[in-house]
């Protein structure tokens, strides 16, 4: 059989027009990110020129001149701490792409440095036998890419810039978004439709996983928009050793900053033993892949305190066979019809009336008057909508144990989608069913252990 005949066996040639390997199955993808257990996060463009990690929307790239620079380097540095893939920052907030990209001028081909930083960093992780994933900012400051400035322009350049990363670069195994649903960003899933980069991922390559940076808002019990939980830890999003079971990642930097800065050859780094004992052993052992930043120098180069300290971590920590993580529910990827939607309720607390339940806003909730035997609360769609998903979530310690979940058809009768014991203690409740067109959604309360309350009440129409 030719060559070509056996590769045609054991790849498939993506929507693009590139071969890629077959599709896997979500789980299998997440238990072989977690396999991955280490790698190393690199931030370098701009910023690292600069004294503030959010730097100058306006300054251009001619800033950036590294006489030395070198991605094996970082790689060997990276390789030494066995650790098992890399991870670029391809574009931060500032919008410059690290890349030789056709969708703007405001690139690093524009710099004094002049080269394709994303091509040599795939290239060095590779060689090392690394995995390769991608960090990119939804929010772009430079070509205001930001709240209340978004164009169907702007989000059409973030799709090309996405399509240039997927298909030019070879596999990539992650691609994680940040600024999006942050408080530092505060571009919503409406404004960048996250249904279709989602989309548009899983067609590009369907074996890259998608992560965005979003704990700090949604419950770390579901997969919301994020097929990895994500941990900034730097951002006070904590993961909890003890309860966690979803397929997590968390990061921190070994130096005081994303970037690299003046001082930081002389000024200490994270302490390697104390970093491997009491933050990657407890988390690889609670389904949490670890990626540590090192900042490149203005040279190009990690500095050599962190290497040695990297070079010590390897001494340290060596990889270990990984536990099988536990099964869970797919990614919400699709679009929340209920949010911010007319709703109604049975008697309620004054400060804790109906709207809350949909304000999107995981931390506020709608909660019954506890006189109320059987309380109810239901959404009103606008018009008949097609959904196929309901996602009830409890505040904290939530007391709701039997429901009934039912959905008012175009001829205003009311069909019933669920009626029983709450499938889960789990505060986040997930329903998938067939496709049904509805126009309001209601949930009845059949016995719950004091008041029941809900956080967010979700309703979500077909990817």
């Amino acid at each position: 059989m030719k060559k070509s005949k056996i590769y045609a066996l054991v790849l498939g040639l993506c929507a693009c027009g590139t071969l890629c390997a077959q599709p896997k199955s979500l789980h299998q993808l997440q238990q072989e990110f977690e396999d991955l257990k280490f790698g190393m996060f690199n931030h370098y463009a701009i910023p690292t020129y600069s004294e503030a990690d959010w730097s100058d929307p306006e300054q251009g790239p001619e800033i950036i001149d590294a006489p030395k620079f070198d991605c094996n380097q970082w790689a060997r540095a990276a390789k030494s701490a066995n650790m098992s893939f890399g991870c670029l920052s391809v574009k931060h907030h500032n919008g410059l792409c690290m890349w030789d990209t056709k969708t703007t001028d405001y690139n690093v081909m524009n710099s004094r440095l002049g080269r394709d930083v994303v091509r040599e960093y795939c290239d060095a992780f590779r060689k090392q036998g690394m995995k390769v994933m991608f960090h990119f900012s939804i929010l772009d400051t430079h070509h205001r890419l930001r709240p209340h400035k978004i164009t169907p322009e702007l989000v059409e350049m973030t799709k090309q810039q996405i399509t240039e990363l997927l298909t030019q670069y070879g596999e990539v195994t992650v691609m994680m978004f940040d600024g999006w649903e942050a408080p530092w960003g505060r571009i919503s899933y409406d404004d960048v439709s996250f249904p279709e980069i989602y989309k548009l991922i899983k067609r590009l390559q369907p074996n890259c996983l998608v992560i965005d940076m979003n704990s700090h808002k949604y419950p770390a019990e579901a997969l919301f928009y994020s097929d990895i939980k994500f941990y900034e830890q730097g951002a006070g999003q904590m993961i909890s050793t003890e309860t966690n079971r979803l397929p997590a990642m968390a990061c921190l930097p070994m130096q005081r900053t994303w970037f690299w800065k003046e001082g930081m050859p002389n000024e200490p780094v994270r302490d390697g033993e104390e970093f491997v004992n009491n933050v990657l052993i407890p988390y690889n052992n609670a389904y949490c892949c670890f990626v540590l930043n090192a900042a490149p120098n203005r040279d190009g180069l990690i500095d050599d305190n962190a290497v040695a300290e990297l070079k010590r971590i390897g001494k340290l920590w060596k990889k270990t066979p990984s536990v099988p993580i536990p099964e869970c529910e797919p990614t919400i990827t699709q679009k929340n019809i209920a949010k911010n939607r007319p709703s109604e309720s049975s008697w309620s607390d004054d400060t804790s009336i109906m709207d809350y339940a949909n304000d999107d806003n995981y931390y506020t909730c709608w909660r019954s008057f506890p006189r109320v035997k059987e309380p109810f609360w239901e959404v009103e769609l606008g018009y008949n909508r097609a959904i196929d998903m309901i996602v009830l979530t409890e505040p904290e310690g939530g007391v709701i144990r039997e429901y009934r979940l039912q959905y008012r058809t175009a001829n205003g009768e009311w069909q019933t989608l669920f009626d029983g014991a709450a499938p889960t203690r789990n505060r986040v409740k997930i329903h998938r069913f067939d496709p049904v067109v509805a126009d309001f959604v209601r949930i009845t309360i059949t016995r719950s252990q004091g008041a029941p309350a809900i956080a967010e009440f979700g309703v979500y129409e077909p990817l």
